[in-house]
């Protein structure tokens, strides 16, 4: 056998093994669970939250980062001790750090400098390095340098809508459909998600599609995001409006993986009413959890809002993206939100009376 063919099995030898490592993992991560709330205002509509922040990264991420490793391994991309890198405002890069970490590869996260401390501190715990832009909007180009210097870029911003197979394989669509199987109202109304790379609304929207479902696909995004701009009209050169402080989503450009079609709605959420809505989930649930899933519950009240007052019953289903521990010093911090002018008591007022009441009166 020559140097080269030698070297080539050499190669796919390691390819196999770090497959087979994706597969065991997978196989020893059990689904996340799918969690009720039931709210006085809305009598015969039914709320679930998938709890994806009890993944062992602690976040919806944790699904992409493994497609991600896949994808770059089945297409040639990643080799034995190559370098990685993504572009993150922190939940995948931690993801990715993980994973990273039981590949025995070494991982550099690109994240904005404003990034939650605890995310920073959770990638440096598992070996990655954190590559700190003071501008968000450079992160992209920060990651294709690596990217020039060796380093195979995973590219979730890229790559997300396509690296997970919306068909089944027990993506989060297929997996939140069988988990209602035996409910009340076992085929949703809605869905509903943030848009951060695009990757989960493309896969929900499409297998929504393939299975021939009547579930409507909503995504609940900061209020100015690129997203919002871009759906309404249809223009992938849209640009947010005004910054978000709501980490993982409201992203500032219309990514590659937005796929606007797949999408029925879209609920536009004040910073303040996330901040309220996340605060609201703990005491339903007894845990806390991040921003984004506070925009979820927003998103699912305004729906709720609009199905009783058309004298609709069915469930609705969202996410629980991360854990609130990684926003101890940012967005559960009265003296964080007080620098930036952040008073969310007027919006948890008005979800509190919408919760009581099931009447939408803004926020």
């Amino acid at each position: 056998m020559s140097t080269t063919a030698a070297s080539t099995e050499e190669m796919r030898q390691w390819t196999r093994q770090s497959l087979a490592r994706l597969r065991q993992e997978a196989a020893r991560s059990a689904d996340t669970h799918l969690l009720k709330l039931e709210f006085p205002g809305f009598p015969g509509i039914d709320f679930y939250f998938k709890d994806e922040a009890a993944h062992p990264t602690g976040s919806l991420k944790h699904r992409l980062a493994r497609s991600l490793y896949l994808y770059a391994l089945c297409n040639g991309r990643l080799r034995r001790g190559q370098p990685v890198v993504d572009a993150s405002s922190g939940s995948t890069a931690i993801s990715e750090a993980w994973f990273a970490r039981l590949l025995g590869l070494q991982f550099t996260a690109v994240m904005p400098a404003c990034t939650a401390p605890r995310k920073i501190a959770d990638v440096q715990a598992l070996g990655g390095h954190c590559d700190l832009v003071d501008d968000p909007a450079q992160v992209y180009e920060r990651a294709a340098w690596h990217a020039t210097n060796g380093a195979c870029h995973l590219d979730q911003f890229g790559l997300a809508e396509r690296a997970t197979d919306w068909r089944g394989n027990n993506n989060i669509a297929e997996s939140i459909i069988g988990q209602l199987a035996g409910e009340p109202h076992p085929e949703p109304a809605w869905i509903v998600c943030g848009a951060g790379t695009g990757g989960t609304s493309a896969t929900i929207g499409r297998y929504l599609r393939y299975r021939s479902l009547p579930t409507g696909l909503c995504v609940a995004d900061p209020a100015g995001s690129a997203f919002i701009h871009g759906w309404h009209r249809r223009d992938r050169d849209a640009t947010c409006s005004h910054p978000t402080v709501i980490e993982g989503i409201g992203r500032p450009r219309v990514e590659p993986g937005f796929l606007f079609d797949v999408v029925d709605e879209v609920v536009e959420v004040p910073d303040t009413a996330s901040i309220a809505a996340m605060r609201l989930l703990e005491e339903h649930l007894g845990r806390r959890y991040g921003g984004s899933s506070g925009t979820n519950l927003v998103g699912c009240l305004r729906l709720a809002a609009q199905m009783r007052a058309d004298g609709i019953e069915g469930s609705i289903v969202s996410l629980l993206c991360d854990p609130g521990e990684r926003y101890d010093q940012t967005l559960y911090d009265p003296a964080w939100l007080t620098r930036r002018g952040l008073d969310p008591s007027g919006a948890e007022a008005a979800l509190r009376a919408i919760i009581a009441t099931g009447e939408w009166h803004g926020l």
